[in-house]
């Protein structure tokens, strides 16, 4: 049978008592011994020199009331028993010295007596397994207790195994998959990518403090996920002050350095008054610059400073002003490019790209459209009070169309929330219909086409050059340069041909559209890798 031993501090104060009466008094140390099922073969106590005589005291008391207990004490000296790094490497240095025996004998931990540093030191050690052992906790008795008993209390072992371990590793990615939900607006994702980066997006939310950056397209929702990083923050009581938006987009002249770092009563013709400006009003909060790529010069440089310094000098005004802001950028321009013409400048650039996360497109992500179209109709439901759904053969036409390479959605989920709400507030009897949404169809084919006019001759000449293009007549280019868009919108070869002979292949009972396809562009000398890669390099 393998021998018990326990570790652990002299209680100071708790352990006190020289009077007969002090078997009365609850002392954690005496208790140990006293406990009936806890059988203890040694006991290695632990105490500062200045604490000697105690030690003395209570290593005579547990022979009295547990003879069997072999006490052994051990010196300790700390300057400061909260200083967390000193008590720790006093404990490793301890645990690294003591012969452990796992085979022989048990080990208990006890973490009743010392310090609070001194227990999460113990909890550390145990965890690590420098400490072969597990925790025990002396806990006082409750109630009344006669005269002449001893003052045993109760003992818990808290074992750290693997099962533990589970069931808190459980609680953790629960906790994870609520705070990712929570930045995704509650929306399933079903884009791996996207649950990615919303994962990381996650963490440095909660880990950091420093600047975020968001890019993306227009409407890729970079505004929206800002909001919801504050309403994570600030619903773990990480920050405690307002959120603050401004889109860079509409700071012009010298309203931008007032409307931004405020200014002071007349400091130019109009400013009747001190105004705190943007920065001091997100003070212990977040402010979040959309579109900073468009920020001037000038004001780009007071940025930098209240960023790194967290001080500004407000317009007019020779005294600093101070706000403690969260920051959080966002563009759907190249910086790096803007950094080259010289728009931007690079330490800025430098300070904001310590994390920076870059939103994708719905067109790229879009298997998450229909858990969105369900997203947008509640929204709507919310908004208008009038509940609208579609029927079974709408929704199909609506999905394939909305998931296929023709639907550009050009302004993200912008046109996605437009789309539908249009359709939700048309449909006669709250029941969006398959007219409803090929007329939605061609509205949005229409806008499409409006936003980005084709160039046929610039498409071709890329691929095949000047003068095989020159050879090819006018009726060929407008034909060839349809197929090239499909091609470089589709995934795969066979995906370009299904659209692009959808007609022709509803009649046959066979079909090979990609090999159709494949020979079409070898009339022109060209194949489906040198399109892909040129697409890939125009998009970079």
């Amino acid at each position: 049978m393998k021998r018990r031993v326990v570790i652990g501090f002299l209680g100071s104060t708790l352990d006190q008592g020289k009077s007969p009466e002090r078997w009365q008094r609850w002392r954690p140390t005496i208790s140990l011994v006293q406990q009936q099922d806890l059988m203890v073969d040694r006991l290695e106590l632990i105490h500062a020199r200045m604490h000697t005589a105690l030690a003395e005291r209570i290593a005579r008391d547990v022979a009295q009331v547990s003879p069997e207990t072999q006490v052994l004490r051990h010196t300790m000296d700390l300057k400061d028993a909260w200083d967390f790094e000193e008590v720790y490497s006093a404990l490793h240095a301890f645990a690294r010295g003591y012969k452990f025996d796992p085979d022989r004998e048990d080990y208990l931990i006890h973490i009743t007596t010392g310090t609070h540093v001194a227990q999460i030191c113990w909890f550390l050690l145990a965890e690590a397994r420098v400490i072969p052992g597990q925790l025990l906790q002396i806990t006082p008795p409750r109630g009344h207790r006669e005269p002449d008993t001893f003052a045993r209390g109760s003992y818990g072992i808290i074992d750290l195994d693997l099962s533990r371990y589970d069931k808190i590793a459980t609680r953790f990615r629960a906790e994870q998959m609520e705070a990712a939900s929570f930045l995704k607006s509650g929306i399933p994702t079903r884009n791996a990518a996207f649950n990615r980066m919303i994962d990381r997006i996650e963490q440095v939310a909660i880990r950091a403090k420093s600047p975020m950056l968001l890019t993306g397209p227009t409407g890729a929702g970079k505004s929206q996920l800002a909001r919801r990083i504050y309403e994570l923050k600030h619903q773990r009581h990480q920050i405690a002050g307002p959120f603050v938006e401004v889109n860079c987009a509409t700071l012009r002249g010298d309203a931008a350095m007032s409307t931004l770092f405020g200014h002071i009563k007349g400091a130019f013709t109009g400013a009747v008054s001190d105004r705190a400006g943007l920065l001091r009003s997100a003070n212990g909060g977040m402010l979040f610059l959309d579109e900073i790529g468009e920020l001037g010069i000038d004001e780009q440089a007071m940025m930098l400073r209240a960023i790194e310094d967290k001080r500004f000098m407000p317009v007019g005004s020779d005294k600093e002003a101070a706000s403690d802001f969260q920051l959080i950028a966002g563009t759907n321009c190249d910086l790096a490019a803007a950094v080259e013409t010289g728009k931007f400048r690079e330490d800025l650039l430098a300070r904001l790209a310590l994390w920076t996360f870059a939103l994708p497109g719905l067109k790229s992500r879009s298997e998450d459209i229909e858990p969105n179209l369900e997203f947008e109709l509640t929204r709507h439901a919310n908004t208008d009070g009038s509940h609208v759904a579609f029927n079974k053969e709408a929704r199909e036409l609506y999905l394939r169309f909305a998931t296929s390479p023709q639907a550009a959605w050009s302004a993200n989920f912008r046109d996605l929330s437009a789309s539908i709400t249009r359709m939700a507030t048309l449909a006669p009897s709250g029941r969006i219909t398959t007219e409803l949404v090929d007329e939605e169809i061609d509205r949005l084919n229409h806008a499409w086409r409006k936003s980005r006019p084709d160039n046929d001759a610039e498409l071709l000449e890329q691929l095949l050059g000047t003068r095989q293009l020159e050879a090819i007549d006018l009726f060929d280019r407008a034909q060839l340069a349809t197929v090239i868009r499909v091609c470089r919108d589709s995934r795969t070869l066979s995906a370009a041909g299904r659209v692009l002979f959808a007609a022709s292949r509803a009649a046959k009972t066979t079909s090979n559209d990609a090999d159709r396809l494949k020979k079409y562009l070898a009339r022109f000398g060209l194949r489906w890798d040198l399109v892909q890669a040129a697409a890939m390099v125009r998009k970079s």
